[in-house]
């Protein structure tokens, strides 16, 4: 709608969009404010009425994403502003689209269970996790571990269970039942460490689908759906999420022959390897044969393959930083 619109306009535009928001536009289309129908009812409170201009009480200063930002991303802005809905708004300033709150967390959970592995002591990253359990550090101003589940959320988690040992109370008593973040949240609480697959055996029944599995120390921008739809379509026993992982040898690097001359040489190599990123999905059959002990998540996939099991491979293109050590740390919070 126009900034030459009236108060009884952006009411009417509200009730008719259905999304609890107006927008603003100037003459060439571009978002320049929005009004809410709380903007309109805090307008007649003080006095005026629904004939007076609306452009006083229209918000100026409101938040926008780009054409492309993820959901998880979107639901996150949600809920560090307290909004519900976020336009989508191109790089001239032309309103493209909107999020809407109940879109993003109503209209698309999934039957799937996500399990955070969020147990370990983070000893690399002493002494900042004296005190602190490495998932609950916090990266541009928010947990890592929230981070996580604010994303398993923004596609369609909604029971999500945490495995704790390390200074568990600390992410208890942040997370409490999941409610205030739009999801169920349960705890595995391991009594002593059970390593990077073992808490899977505390799982209190056995799953009807799929089961999403990460490390709590990942700050990572992975598109799950994706993920989903590859393990399904190629009907894996399971899945890895993993990266193409690159290194400079700071070295010219010689190829011999097995009598010792010299074949060919090359001048600081650059170096390609598919590393693990930390992701897995794992199919309900695969869950039940986690012993209940200390146990890695790669004794199970070597496990499998050794049985003849079909593992696949995703590829995890989106951002991603492993935070284990303090020079990644660092890394992830100049996101």
């Amino acid at each position: 709608m126009s900034r030459s619109g009236l108060l009884r306009d952006a009411m009417l535009a509200i009730q008719q969009g259905n999304m609890g928001i107006a927008f603003i536009l100037d003459e060439r289309q571009r978002l320049v404010g929005t009004m809410t129908d709380g903007d309109v009812r805090r307008a007649l409170l003080q006095g005026k009425s629904m004939g007076d201009p609306l452009l006083p009480h229209v918000q100026t200063r409101f938040t926008s994403v780009l054409p492309g930002v993820s959901r998880a991303e979107v639901l996150d802005l949600m809920q560090a502003r307290g909004i519900s809905q976020i336009p989508i708004v191109d790089g001239e300033g032309e309103l493209k689209s909107v999020h809407l709150l109940r879109e993003i967390v109503g209209a698309m959970e999934r039957p799937n269970w996500a399990v955070v592995m969020a147990g370990g002591q983070g000893v690399r990253l002493r002494p900042i996790t004296e005190h602190l359990p490495k998932p609950m550090i916090r990266v541009a101003g928010r947990p890592i571990l929230e981070r996580i589940v604010l994303h398993l959320v923004g596609y369609g988690f909604r029971e999500i269970f945490l495995s704790v040992n390390y200074l568990a109370h600390l992410i208890e008593e942040h997370f409490g039942d999941g409610d205030r973040f739009g999801c169920r949240i349960h705890y595995l609480r391991e009594e002593k460490a059970m390593g990077t697959c073992g808490a899977l055996a505390l799982l209190p029944d056995r799953p009807s689908h799929p089961v999403l599995v990460m490390n709590g120390d990942l700050v990572t921008q992975v598109k799950l759906d994706g993920l989903l739809n590859y393990h399904e379509a190629g009907e894996f026993a399971a899945t890895i999420g993993v990266r193409r992982y690159y290194h400079r040898v700071p070295y010219g690097c010689l190829c011999l022959a097995g009598n010792g001359t010299v074949v060919s040489l090359e001048e600081k190599p650059l170096l390609e390897r598919w590393v693990n990123a930390g992701v897995y999905l794992l199919s309900p059959g695969v869950i039940e044969t986690v012993p209940r002990e200390y146990f890695l998540m790669t004794s199970l996939l070597e496990g499998l393959i050794k049985d003849g099991r079909t593992l696949g491979a995703f590829e995890i293109e989106e951002d991603w930083i492993d935070v284990g050590q303090g020079e990644q740390l660092t890394m992830a919070r100049g996101l």
